[in-house]
């Protein structure tokens, strides 16, 4: 990972009591308070914009730092990539690209939509916090009766799940993110039951080792499922140099590999011989997909990304023939 450990500085001298009540009002935080919120170090906060130019906070006549709260999302994704394994000087690229596409989707504004969810994920964490496994019951129900599959998941409970993810090394914290997690991965593991009914099992969907949680591998799996493709999840631990060995038993068309860690130096490499001893297609999903794409083009393995809709669209255009890498 990319480490970067600048100089002491001078820490900021504290805002006059008029000047954080204004902050308030206007919904814009000191370093001090992004410092707390987030749990990154305002030495830290100061080198990703210094030296990476990852967040752009404004500044006080004074000079002083003011973040908003899109600052402090901003800080969260970055945390998240960061967890993952991506270096600091990659992450730019990848916010990038994600505003971009945030751009695209944004012809109609979404401003209520957004609204809407972080609506929702309030309600989550306060069942979370009271530890009311009814009421977060209650609000997962009411929530699939709302959304589509993916906006369930990607934009409501797994931003919150991520979150807890996070935090839960803070006292109290952990009881929540087990909680939360416990309960998605059972209703995630029905769906997945109900799905397959008795579909044979086209498509086996694997994590490598250490490169996921169950939950993500089993949201991995649930994305791909539906229409004719069946899908059957290997339980998580399987050793990289065996899946060759049960693919030869369960003779699916293809295999999907789930991984959300940013790929090492090898990566390419070990998939490559592993598609090599395959009798049927490697296909590859998750934060990894979009990272080693390029790296990746012009082999054999097919990349789905890690968005659920076009993960199953590019699935069934891979199994059709249809799709090449």
């Amino acid at each position: 990972m990319d480490i970067y450990t600048p100089m002491p500085v001078i820490t900021e001298s504290p805002e006059p009591l008029q000047a954080v009540d204004a902050i308030s009002q206007e919904q814009m935080f000191p370093i001090r308070e992004v410092a707390r919120l987030t749990g990154v170090n305002p030495v830290t906060l100061r080198a990703w914009e210094r030296r990476y130019g990852l967040i752009q906070p404004t500044r006080t006549e004074s000079g002083h730092r003011l973040y908003s709260l899109t600052d402090i999302e901003q800080i969260r994704s970055i945390l998240s990539w960061i967890a993952r394994g991506v270096a600091v000087s990659k992450i730019g690229q990848l916010l990038a690209r994600s505003q971009a596409a945030q751009v695209l989707s944004s012809i109609v504004p979404d401003s209520l939509v957004q609204a809407d969810y972080a609506q929702w994920q309030g309600q989550v964490r306060t069942a979370l916090s009271n530890y009311d496994d009814l009421e977060l019951a209650r609000i997962y129900g009411q929530v699939f009766s709302t959304y589509s599959l993916n906006v369930v998941f990607q934009d409501i409970f797994m931003p919150v799940w991520m979150q807890a993810l996070q935090q839960k090394e803070i006292f109290g914290q952990t009881s929540e993110w087990v909680m939360l997690d416990a309960f998605l991965r059972s209703r995630v593991q029905q769906r997945l039951n109900l799905l397959r009914g008795s579909l044979p099992a086209r498509v086996a969907v694997a994590a490598i080792d250490g490169h996921c949680h169950e939950l993500e591998l089993l949201l991995s799996a649930l994305f791909l499922s539906g229409g004719e493709v069946g899908v059957r999840v290997l339980a998580l631990g399987k050793p990289f140099e065996e899946l060759t060995l049960v693919c030869e038993k369960i003779r699916p068309q293809a295999l999907v590999l789930v991984s959300n860690r940013a790929p090492a130096a090898d990566f390419t490499r070990r998939l490559n011989r592993l598609a090599m001893t395959l009798q049927c297609r490697l296909l590859l999903c998750g934060d990894a997909s979009q990272l080693a794409q390029e790296s990746l083009a012009g082999s054999s393995i097919g990349c789905l990304g890690n968005d659920g809709g076009l993960m199953r669209q590019r699935l069934q255009l891979f199994l059709g023939g249809t799709l090449d890498t």
